[in-house]
C-alpha cells in the first residue's frame, strides 16, 4: 500500500473509532418500507425515538428498535459512561439497498413471472447534542 493511501485508511480508522454507530445488513424487507420507519426518527432524542419504535405498529420498527438500542450500547463503551436522558440523539440514519433474490413465478400459459425479494443495510450513528453533526460513514 502507497504512503499516501495508508495516511488516508489510517485517519479513517481513527475518525470511525471516535464515531458510535450500529450496522444492520441483509434485512429481508424492502427498502422503501425501512426508509418509512427510519424517517419517522431521523433527527430525534435516543428516548423518544426508542418510545416511538415501540408503539408503532410497522414490523420494521422492531429490527430497528434494536438497532438503535445497540448503538446506544457502542457510544456508553467507546465513552465510559451510561447515557442520561436527553444526552444522546440519531445524528444519522440511512437504509441502502442489499442485493435482491429473484425468484420465477409460475404464471398462465407457460409463462414465468420474476418475483424479487428485497433487503436493505441499515446503519444507524448516534451522537451527543453538543457536538455538530458528523459525515455519513
Amino acid at each position: 500500500m502507497g504512503v499516501r493511501k495508508h495516511n488516508s485508511a489510517t485517519a479513517r480508522k481513527e475518525e470511525l473509532a471516535q464515531i458510535a454507530f450500529a450496522k444492520l445488513t441483509n434485512v429481508p424487507t424492502s427498502p422503501r418500507k425501512m426508509r418509512l420507519v427510519a424517517d419517522m426518527i431521523r433527527g430525534k432524542e435516543v428516548n423518544r425515538a426508542l418510545g416511538i419504535l415501540k408503539f408503532s405498529n410497522k414490523e420494521a420498527a422492531a429490527r430497528l428498535e434494536k438497532l438503535v438500542r445497540s448503538a446506544v450500547a457502542n457510544w456508553e463503551q467507546k465513552n465510559d459512561r451510561k447515557a442520561e436522558a436527553g444526552e444522546l440523539f440519531i445524528s444519522t440514519i440511512y437504509v441502502n439497498c442489499a442485493p435482491m433474490l429473484k425468484r420465477l413465478r409460475t404464471a398462465p400459459q407457460g409463462r414465468g413471472y420474476r418475483i424479487r425479494k428485497r433487503a436493505n443495510h441499515v446503519t444507524v450513528i448516534v451522537d451527543t447534542i453538543d457536538k455538530p453533526l458528523n459525515k455519513e460513514v
